[in-house]
């Protein structure tokens, strides 16, 4: 039986992609990280624990699998974070990914595979960011992105079927809260619940943000790697920028009690620049994607989520 393989599939963007395979009748072998558990609800689901840095795991798990697609979500994610853990961020996206490749071809498997990459590896601009738009990545993760996109392509050569989903900002249930709405909506959630005072810290919430919903991502993820062109680059995004301040006054609008913000100088990353959007031309016109999830409702799904954990 032929298998499709998802890397990091404990994750964000991974686990939601679970949901939409499993739903299609998929075999689907899951890797997760290496001393953590693996998420439940996924039944039929093959949970794997491979380190995608240790080049031999990663031979001898594909070897057994044999997948015909390979969805390459196993990625160090936070730009913030990836001031201070360069190394581990260069390593986990850029030689894992030469290790999932170099582990096809030592199995002598000819797969599709998509590559996640990142709206950061473009050059800033105030304008709407097309995938010809020229490149400049300007922080450790962005340009390990960048890396890993090359490391990628140059896997052609030996007859991988490579494509790239540049992602701009996704969000929705079970995201990390170092990142801003989910952090947002857990602050929320456990002041809601009494374990926190009623104020929210933040950073610099001038910056606006290309947002759309995680799982419409992913269905762009499936349509990408199955229909997409060998060896192109699609942006995920929605075409509309919003200020993450208007972002938090949505979600403070579905508060269920009072709640200050307090601008806290500590939060503001290095190198944030101020307008981040997508062009999504050619993923509409190539593939006839388009966002289905209005924001509010992604928002709504992301207070519930957080409000259950919150008062588990």
């Amino acid at each position: 039986m032929s298998s499709t393989l998802v890397t990091g599939a404990g994750g964000f963007a991974g686990s939601h992609l679970l949901d939409l395979l499993t739903r299609n009748g998929s075999h689907v072998v899951a890797w997760h990280r290496p001393g953590v558990e693996p998420p439940a609800g996924w039944p039929g689901v093959v949970w794997q624990a491979v380190d995608v840095t240790d080049a031999e795991a990663v031979w001898s798990a594909i070897a057994s699998a044999k997948p015909q697609a390979v969805y390459h979500c196993a990625a160090e994610a936070h730009v913030g974070r990836s001031f201070g853990n360069t190394t581990p961020t260069f390593k986990i996206n850029v030689l894992g990914t030469h290790h999932v490749l170099e582990g096809l071809r030592r199995a002598e498997l000819r797969a599709k595979m998509i590559v996640p990459s990142s709206a950061m590896v473009y050059a800033s601009s105030g304008e709407a960011l097309d995938e010809d738009h020229p490149l400049g990545p300007d922080s450790p993760y962005a340009l390990s992105k960048l890396a890993q996109e090359m490391t990628a392509l140059h896997a052609r050569e030996d007859g991988q079927h490579v494509t790239i989903a540049r992602a701009f900002n996704h969000v929705g249930p079970r995201q990390d809260p170092f990142f801003a709405a989910s952090g947002f909506a857990r602050r929320i959630a456990d002041i809601e619940a009494g374990k926190w005072e009623p104020e929210i810290a933040v950073g610099n919430l001038e910056a606006r943000r290309d947002i759309h919903d995680v799982r419409d991502t992913v269905r762009a993820y499936r349509l990408i790697l199955e229909h997409g062109a060998d060896g192109r680059a699609y942006n995920v995004c929605s075409g509309r920028a919003i200020q993450i301040g208007a972002l938090l006054d949505k979600l403070l609008a579905h508060a269920r009690v009072p709640i200050r913000i307090r601008v806290d100088p500590a939060r503001y990353r290095p190198n944030d620049v101020p307008l981040v959007v997508g062009d999504p031309s050619r993923l509409q016109t190539e593939l006839g994607w388009l966002p289905e999830i209005p924001l509010d409702q992604t928002l709504d799904d992301l207070l519930s989520y957080w409000r259950a954990r919150s008062v588990a």
